[in-house]
């Protein structure tokens, strides 16, 4: 089955809506879906829920989506770097669900296996526990834990094969294949596409069932989060 869609946009065309809970790829700047981002904010879908493990910065990224005001909530582990995220934030226009990054990345993987809920010691003692279960095992407390199941999941691979098989390069694997298994539906955009047969299959990352349509962006931006380079001798 080929799922090469022609644009961004055409990825996105009938399956985002307000109000949808939504788990965008990538950590920082690495790894994002540059091109399926820009599609997302110029669909004008609003209201959302975003699950990532922060929101870009000013101006890129998910940054994108919070001057525009799409975003409704995040689900995040890291807020920094963003000024206006910071400043809808104290100024309670806009929600956040803070998670440690750790129980973030359980969530999404739970959610692609199946499984429910977790329990973790992380958060025991903190705001991440309010209003959570507590159980006690071998004598230690416990918050459990909810899945996360997105409606839709943006990802970033380097290389996919026309079935969806997909191969992430180096750090920018980060969230996403766990995005992209927690997805009820998953958008995968992709630097290489190449026919079916042609990746080693000991080579897959993650295979294509988890992957439902893809979109071929050979020259993303790849902004620097924070460029650091060591002084002139």
């Amino acid at each position: 089955m080929n799922k090469l869609y022609p644009s961004a946009a055409a990825a996105l065309d009938g399956i985002v809506r307000d109000g949808q809970l939504m788990a965008v790829g990538g950590f920082g700047l690495c790894g994002i879906p540059e091109a399926l981002i820009q599609a997302l904010r110029d669909s004008g879908v609003k209201d959302l829920t975003v699950i990532s493990n922060n929101a870009g910065v000013d101006g890129f990224g998910l940054g994108q989506l919070l001057e525009t005001r799409q975003i409704r909530k995040m689900i995040s582990s890291y807020v920094g770097e963003n000024k206006e995220f910071e400043r809808q934030y104290l100024a309670g226009e806009l929600e956040l669900e803070f998670t440690p990054q750790g129980t973030l990345a359980e969530k999404l993987r739970a959610g692609g296996a199946g499984i429910p809920a977790f329990f973790t010691r992380t958060g025991v003692g903190t705001l991440v526990a309010e209003g959570k279960e507590i159980r006690e095992f071998d004598g230690h407390a416990y918050v459990m834990e909810r899945a996360l199941n997105p409606d839709v999941a943006l990802v970033k691979a380097h290389i996919a094969d026309k079935s969806g098989n997909l191969i992430f390069r180096r750090t920018a694997r980060n969230f996403n294949p766990a995005c992209a298994m927690a997805g009820k539906l998953t958008v995968v955009e992709v630097e290489q596409v190449v026919e079916v047969g042609d990746l080693d299959p000991d080579a897959i990352h993650l295979p294509g069932i988890y992957v439902h349509r893809i979109v071929h962006n050979p020259n993303p931006e790849k902004r620097i989060e924070k460029r650091t380079i060591r002084p002139a001798a």
